[in-house]
């Protein structure tokens, strides 16, 4: 029973740094709307991200009598601002391409990870993928035909968006990677501190390049909290969290909920339109992800 109820209590904790973040970008669109820069949205997240997850390492080192379970080494810290330079490039991407396209279709065009994580592992094991996950590959290739609407000619679709959109999942896609894999014996929170510095130079050097006009410091008033809280405090602690109790395979199923939210609040706030075939490629993208994450094989 105790192990159910732990099971419960990480689709529960899942499912809120799924939905969370699937908030995110109607948010970054509604600051796009009041004239701020993408290089002020990514600047103000992170150093309020950054400030936000060194308060958590505080209260850890306090709660731990200043003693950290594991102490990160200078490789540990390096390996992962190295990995965070991926964090820090999807968050860019996906911000550029919500500017030039619809909310609906960044998040589609972010769910691309999903053949895109088969194709790296593919190239990293050096083994051709199962039969189930050539199969959720096909269907979410179909889904995202039909979400993103681009066989109706009467949707044209900025092609700088589509371009940002598919960089953004590719660099998310080496963030999973990355993320699951480097320095796993040390806390969550110092990985997410370290991995928030990374990406932190990724942004900050966008910003010096692209802002050619005076940096609004107003966005770190109206937006800049609710964006690192959605997007860069909020979620990675939550999935940490809730991931270990639901397994990989549930965790991920569970977290395909950020599609659909994402796609109702651009509906709801946005007034972005929908239409029926792009809610079944929706649909589609999240049942592969349920295929690719079930065990369909019999137990003997």
């Amino acid at each position: 029973m105790t192990s159910q109820n732990n099971v419960l209590k990480g689709v529960f904790l899942v499912a809120l740094g799924a939905t969370t973040y699937g908030m995110l970008a109607t948010f970054v669109k509604m600051a796009y709307s009041e004239g701020y820069t993408t290089a002020e949205v990514t600047t103000s997240q992170f150093i309020y991200g950054i400030l936000g997850i060194l308060a958590i390492n505080l209260f850890q080192r306090i709660k731990n009598k200043n003693k950290p379970a594991v102490k990160a080494s200078r490789k540990n810290i390096f390996n992962l601002m190295l990995a965070g330079t991926s964090l820090g490039m999807t968050s860019l991407f996906y911000y550029l391409a919500v500017k030039y396209i619809p909310v609906s279709i960044g998040i589609v065009l972010l769910m691309q990870t999903v053949w895109m994580g088969v194709l790296l592992e593919m190239i990293l094991e050096k083994k051709l993928p199962s039969k189930q996950k050539v199969i959720a590959v096909l269907i979410v290739l179909f889904g995202t035909v039909l979400a993103t609407n681009i066989i109706n000619n009467d949707i044209e679709l900025d092609w700088r968006g589509l371009v940002w959109g598919m960089l953004a999942a590719a660099s998310f896609t080496t963030t999973m990677f990355t993320a699951n894999s480097v320095a796993t014996e040390i806390s969550s929170a110092q990985r997410s501190l370290y991995m928030l510095l990374g990406g932190s130079i990724i942004v900050f050097s966008f910003a010096f390049a692209t802002q050619v006009t005076a940096f609004n410091m107003e966005i770190f008033l109206k937006w800049g909290i609710v964006l690192s809280l959605f997007g860069t405090i909020i979620p990675p602690l939550l999935m940490t969290a809730g991931f270990p109790l639901t397994g990989i395979g549930l965790g991920s199923i569970v977290s395909a909920l950020e599609l659909p939210v994402s796609v109702m609040m651009a509906y709801v706030l946005l007034n972005e339109k929908v239409i029926f075939s792009q809610w079944v490629g929706i649909v589609l993208i999240i049942l592969a992800i349920i295929i690719m994450n079930v065990n369909f094989k019999s137990k003997k």
